[in-house]
């Protein structure tokens, strides 16, 4: 048993999610020790207020350079992958400037729709961050091209550090949603410093790489060509499964108030934690790993039920926890005011439980060419999902309902996502005669 145990730990793949996992662990461990500090210092209607805030940019983030970063693990050589990062950084930029003119001319319908006035001073931000994002996203993808996963994971632990000590600092000196929403607005920027620190580090040209543009036009227009599926098929699927993932949060806020939202923030932010930890740790370094597959024609079905399985073991324990204990757990931690969070985070337990799962197989797909089948499957997940939160409203007028409503929802469409990229990949085996 000992040496099946040492076997496994040798392997390459399980070394490097181990390592990624290693510094997600300390960011994540940082995060759980600094919460019960920073949800006393500003309880649920502030912690709502910054939600809302970071649903809002959650919905853009994304898309901020039309997911290019996400392509440059791919290319074989170096040089095209280069271009798609300097693509990547001239898109968000463009993009960040729309942001601004729509933020300049539509600011007080947008706080006006979503019932937000409080973000009047703050949603000026969004642009920056949209860009900030995008440079995060462009360096973290470089890192993992290069298989630079400790460099990753370092980024990660420092950001955290860095970020909930700020916190706590601004929550000390001044505890109101303004300084949350500022701190947040900058937090992608920080990882940004520390991503491009290591990036440079590992490669000490990066920045005349980066900053030299002679003759790349036509480059810049080949790569574009070469992955056009991102920007056509994966950008609006990650938009729209984005607004999906925020709709909780805006919903909430216009049906029940900023506190409602609040106690949605912290249960998802809690039970984030696994993902965070371990499903991202195996999904980053499954992506390189199943590309590498593809390229090299291995049974790559076999690759996705063997990962998933695994995160299915593993999840049980966590998520269980949260469903038997949830309101006793959140009011011990983050104190009496956090309760209802633990009601919330039972029922967001069964759908993040089965979104832990499938980050293999959400990694799959761009390798699968499944881009498409997955943009049409986000927009009945969009679908479904208003509907779910509509009823627990309308029906109901109860927010616990409403939460619980969409968590089924979510957990059900997550199974089949699972299931149906199962037999994508066993059809794209056979065709490759694998």
């Amino acid at each position: 048993m000992m040496n099946r145990l040492k076997n496994v730990l040798r392997k390459k793949f399980v070394k490097n999610v181990m390592m990624v996992a290693t510094g997600t662990l300390g960011a994540q461990a940082i995060t759980l020790l600094f919460a019960p500090i920073i949800t006393r210092l500003y309880g649920p209607e502030v912690y709502g207020i910054l939600g809302v805030f970071n649903t809002m940019v959650s919905m853009i983030v994304p898309v901020a350079a039309l997911t290019i970063p996400v392509a440059i693990v791919l290319p074989k050589e170096d040089r095209s992958a280069l271009s798609l990062a300097k693509l990547a950084i001239l898109i968000a930029g463009f993009v960040s400037v729309i942001m601004l003119i729509i933020v300049l001319f539509f600011q007080d319908f947008i706080l006006d729709v979503f019932n937000i006035k409080e973000l009047s001073l703050y949603i000026l931000l969004v642009p920056l961050v949209v860009l900030l994002s995008a440079l995060m996203q462009v360096g973290e993808q470089w890192l993992i091209r290069k298989k630079e996963f400790k460099s990753t994971a370092k980024a990660a632990f420092l950001h955290s550090l860095l970020l909930n000590i700020t916190k706590t600092a601004g929550g000390l000196w001044l505890p109101v949603a303004g300084v949350l929403v500022t701190i947040a607005a900058f937090g992608n920027g920080i990882k940004a410093l520390l991503l491009y620190y290591f990036t440079r580090k590992e490669d000490p040209t990066i920045s005349s790489k980066l900053t030299d543009f002679s003759d790349e036009r036509l480059r810049m227009k080949d790569v574009f060509i070469e992955h056009k599926d991102f920007p056509i098929f994966r950008a609006p699927q990650v938009f729209i499964n984005a607004v999906s993932q925020g709709l909780p949060v805006m919903m909430l806020t216009a049906f029940f108030g900023p506190a409602a939202a609040g106690f949605y923030s912290i249960g998802k932010t809690v039970l984030g934690l696994p993902s965070a930890l371990i499903g991202k740790a195996v999904g980053d370094v499954f992506y390189p790993r199943i590309a590498e597959a593809s390229n090299t024609g291995e049974n790559l079905s076999a690759l996705i039920i063997k990962s998933t399985l695994g995160l299915a073991v593993v999840g049980i324990l966590p998520f269980g926890i949260v469903i038997a204990f949830g309101p006793m757990l959140f009011g011990f931690v983050f104190g009496a005011d956090w309760v209802t969070a633990g009601e919330y985070a039972r029922w967001i337990s069964l759908w993040s439980y089965f979104l832990f799962m499938n980050q293999p197989t959400i990694k799959a797909l761009p390798v699968l060419s499944a881009q498409a089948f997955h943009l049409k499957f986000t927009m009945v997940t969009l679908i479904t999902r208003s509907i779910a939160l509509a009823l627990g409203y309308y029906l109901f007028q109860s927010d616990v309902v409403a939460v619980a409503l969409f968590s089924i929802t979510g957990g059900l469409l997550n199974i089949a996502l699972i299931l149906i990229t199962i037999g994508i990949s066993r059809k794209f085996d056979l065709e490759r005669g694998v």
